[in-house]
């Protein structure tokens, strides 16, 4: 499952359908809020792929985003929201869960700018983010890739602190560039097809060897 958020930090974020196609690319079929088709997206028939907008709301993300996971029970959610501060696709490798001072688009603070009461200050995403970085990198897309740990204290970052506590870290967040800044849609599609397909690759890598050392 994947969802597309609002940008880096306020003023920052684009229309939602802006932020979908820059991402997947102009030649894709898909829906926001369906099944997207992931074979027609280059992920393969056996990926069973959902996308969402997530307004740029703190008050929507905690009500959206669980519901979503109880919902899909998925194995993975990929976040992704455009940052105008981007020159390249970066891979953010954990969420924080204090503050939030930036008000939202419905001009809101979270509680105690928290994202979860009492839970820990930083959740790191369980994924080897920099693996992936690495493989996407040397594939030949042309399109930089590059690994944060900071992923924005707004929107972006309180979304995947959200699934990333609600997961065990689960999750993954990517950050991508405007259109034609300097990548065009295509070539974000592209990319982010390929960051996909390597942390699918790593978990199911994961799950073979601790499959594996469970027999031993």
């Amino acid at each position: 499952m994947t969802d597309s958020t609002g940008g880096h930090g306020p003023g920052k974020a684009h229309g939602g359908r802006d932020r979908f196609w820059a991402v997947w690319g102009a030649h894709s079929q898909c829906q926001l809020g369906r099944s997207a088709g992931a074979e027609k997206l280059g992920l393969g028939s056996e990926v069973d792929l959902h996308v969402y907008e997530v307004p740029v709301e703190y008050h929507t993300v905690q009500t959206l985003v669980p519901a979503l996971w109880k919902q899909y029970h998925p194995l993975l959610v990929v976040h992704v929201g455009v940052s105008e501060m981007a020159t390249t696709v970066t891979l953010e490798k954990c969420g924080r869960n204090h503050g939030y001072r930036v008000r939202d688009n419905s001009g809101r603070c979270p509680d105690a700018q928290c994202c979860v009461a009492g839970g820990p200050d930083c959740i790191d995403s369980v994924i080897d983010l920099e693996s992936v970085c690495k493989r996407v990198n040397a594939s030949g897309l042309g399109v930089a890739v590059s690994v944060s740990k900071d992923a924005g204290r707004y929107l972006c970052d309180f979304t995947y602190y959200t699934s990333l506590y609600l997961s065990h870290g689960r999750a993954a967040f990517v950050h991508v560039p405007p259109l034609g800044k300097p990548y065009n849609g295509e070539a974000l599609g592209l990319t982010l097809q390929a960051i996909v397909h390597d942390i699918l690759e790593l978990l199911e890598d994961q799950e073979q060897i601790h499959c594996e050392q469970h027999l031993l």
